[in-house]
């Protein structure tokens, strides 16, 4: 059993925040400061900007914003504005934010137009039961494009998923957006892939018929400041168990592969994405360099000193090959110029420093 996650909490004023992101903050203005301007006097709408997508975006936009003296807003679509302002304060009381209370698939219209759109509620679970996932990406992508056509808006970022391809055959070994696999529709599971699936097509029907581009990001793994430590997410599990001195549990075989990209070079992939990518056209966005989940967990056990105090639950069996979920990215650095800009191993170990710090400031 993995042990309880520690009581770690945000709770902090925005300088303390800026302070332990600074450096990721800088490489993220390093590589979008070109980007901004289009911003200039503009509107922002983003759904899904209290999650882990939506708390970098929040970050790297406020950002440059006040290092660029941009003239930019944004509204923030939460179904609890109160929670969000307990949790990050800096970012729930920034100037360029305000936030509108709502669902997804039903949410009142904001007043007035908006000329980009960030399309970022990317939950890839929910209590209720898949039909409810299903119903919740699909009805709350095309209640969100309804209201792009409503405001005007001239760019719209939807955040897909690496999941619209179904299983990975393991002989390929970084999946290109060409590929034509598609999830299983008789199974249950599939239905955050099928229901991205959806979202893509609506988006593009929606672009094709009112005018606005529609930029598509199909996410994969990722690992940062914000990530769950207590939800479906290897990474996260893992560095909760080193956390409270491990061991690193493993709860299947460790063989499947994946692959991390670190939050920031994330946002910045997003926010390229959105100012210069091609108008419905899919990116993936995510590392091409695959490791096991079993090597994983040894990466973090030794960034937290722990050694090889790693257990996996069940021994792999040799005739069944891994899984793999592992992209191709080569459109995204060919067209727009994106790259891996932090390893894994140093990834890692800027996420396990910013949760340490928040457990200190936490305790102190």
């Amino acid at each position: 059993m993995s042990a309880e996650r520690p009581a770690i909490h945000s709770s902090e004023d925005g300088r303390s925040s800026r302070h332990r992101l600074r450096a990721d903050l800088d490489h993220i203005m390093a590589h979008t400061e070109g980007l901004w301007e289009e911003l200039r006097g503009r509107r922002l709408f983003i759904t899904g900007g209290t999650g882990f997508f939506g708390s970098w975006l929040l970050e790297s936009f406020t950002y440059a914003v006040d290092t660029l003296g941009l003239d930019a807003t944004a509204v923030v679509l939460t179904r609890d504005t109160a929670a969000f302002a307990v949790r990050l304060p800096h970012l729930g009381s920034h100037r360029a934010l305000t936030f509108h209370s709502g669902d997804v698939r039903s949410f009142s219209f904001p007043s007035g137009r908006f000329s980009h759109i960030i399309h970022a509620a990317t939950a890839s679970s929910l209590p209720e039961a898949p039909g409810t996932l299903l119903d919740t990406i699909v009805a709350g992508t095309a209640h969100t494009l309804d209201f792009a056509k409503h405001c005007g808006a001239q760019k719209v970022l939807l955040t897909s998923s690496g999941a619209v391809y179904g299983k990975q055959p393991p002989t390929l070994l970084n999946v290109p957006e060409e590929f034509c696999g598609a999830p299983d529709p008789a199974d249950i599971q599939s239905a955050y892939g099928e229901g991205k699936r959806v979202a893509e097509l609506l988006s593009v029907l929606a672009a094709l018929e009112s005018g606005f581009e529609v930029k598509i990001a199909r996410p994969f793994a990722f690992v940062g400041p914000y990530l769950p430590l207590d939800v479906h997410f290897a990474a996260g599990n893992f560095i909760r168990d080193g956390l409270v001195g491990g061991p690193i549990h493993v709860h299947g075989d460790g063989t499947p592969y994946r692959s991390y990209l670190y939050a920031a070079d994330l946002a910045i992939w997003l926010w390229t994405i959105l100012f210069s990518g091609v108008s419905c056209r899919a990116y993936n966005v995510g590392a091409e360099t695959a490791v096991c989940i079993a090597e994983l967990a040894e990466i973090v056990a030794r960034s937290f000193g722990l050694g090889s105090h790693v257990h996996i639950a069940r021994n792999p069996r040799p005739e069944a090959p891994a899984e793999r979920y592992v992209p191709n990215t080569q459109r995204a650095q060919r067209e727009l110029g994106l790259k891996v800009g932090i390893d894994l191993p140093e990834a890692i170990r800027r996420t396990i420093a910013w949760y340490k710090a928040a457990d200190t400031r936490a305790r102190a």
